[in-house]
């Protein structure tokens, strides 16, 4: 059986810790977070249905590449994923999820950014990895921005709900991320195309913001009417998009992540 179809986390090799942050406009947000590996760490940010099998299995999968896994647990039971239930659990998050805001991020992303800040210094790595998927593809743009951050990916961005050709960035968090890009190179946004979730005018938004002078978002878009590239509508065979699309994101990731990585003992 695949280390990923056992739901006990720790069982499954992961340790739990809990993690406190301060955030815009209120107290400090706190969530609990799984980590295994000892590899250059990535952070999953989790997206709508939840932490189910999908998820793990990519953690499985970015873990056998030689990476470390940092999963924060955002909202709904682990192992399981309930569209409705956690669709509901999200909206009621308000103090941390700014859903239909085109113009600036999530409160969130305060917390993200703290969380990679912190793993980055506990790891003794100069940059982490961050992998956003739907709800949250569009935090892996924003935090890019940050100092702790080397590698980004945002999968099948999906916020704002509306409009659909808008960004969930301030035109401030816009520029930053375009000076972070053109220091430490490209990023990687993936959408299938015909999801209407992260819509064609999302990558058209994404191009004019970022791609119109130098290509800083490498947009891969892959054939299809599916959504969760890297989970749900994954496909594990050799040649299938979404496999391509996986490979893609880890050769990336690795390629960043490994000259970021450096030994308390200076090496």
């Amino acid at each position: 059986m695949h280390r990923a179809m056992a739901f006990s986390l720790d069982k499954a090799g992961y340790e739990k810790r809990r993690f406190e942050a301060p955030a815009r406009g209120g107290p400090p947000i706190v969530h609990d977070v799984y980590e295994r590996g000892d590899g250059p760490p990535v952070v999953i940010i989790q997206e709508l249905p939840g932490i189910g099998r999908a998820t793990l299995r990519l953690a499985d999968r970015l873990e056998d590449a030689g990476l470390g896994i940092v999963l924060p647990h955002l909202f709904g039971p682990l192992g399981r994923v309930d569209l409705l239930r956690n669709t509901a659990r999200v909206f009621c998050m308000r103090r941390e999820f700014s859903l239909f805001a085109r113009n600036e991020s999530s409160p969130l992303v305060d917390w993200l950014r703290a969380l990679c800040q912190d793993v980055a210094t506990r790891s003794g790595v100069e940059g982490v990895g961050v992998i956003g998927m739907c709800l949250t593809g569009n935090f892996a743009m924003t935090l890019i921005a940050d100092q702790s951050v080397s590698a980004a990916v945002a999968s099948q961005p999906s916020v704002p709900l509306i409009p659909r050709d808008a960004l969930h960035m301030s035109d401030e968090e816009i520029q930053e991320t375009r000076a972070a890009l053109d220091e430490k190179g490209t990023m990687l946004a993936l959408r299938f195309e015909g999801d209407p979730m992260c819509s064609r005018a999302r990558f058209e938004a994404i191009r004019e913001a970022f791609n119109d002078d130098a290509e800083r978002v490498e947009l891969i878009e892959l054939p299809g009417r599916g959504h969760a590239v890297l989970t749900l509508d994954f496909v594990d065979r050799e040649g299938h998009p979404t496999r391509q699309a996986l490979e893609r994101v880890i050769g990336h990731l690795v390629e960043r992540l490994e000259p970021a990585r450096r030994t308390r003992s200076g090496l």
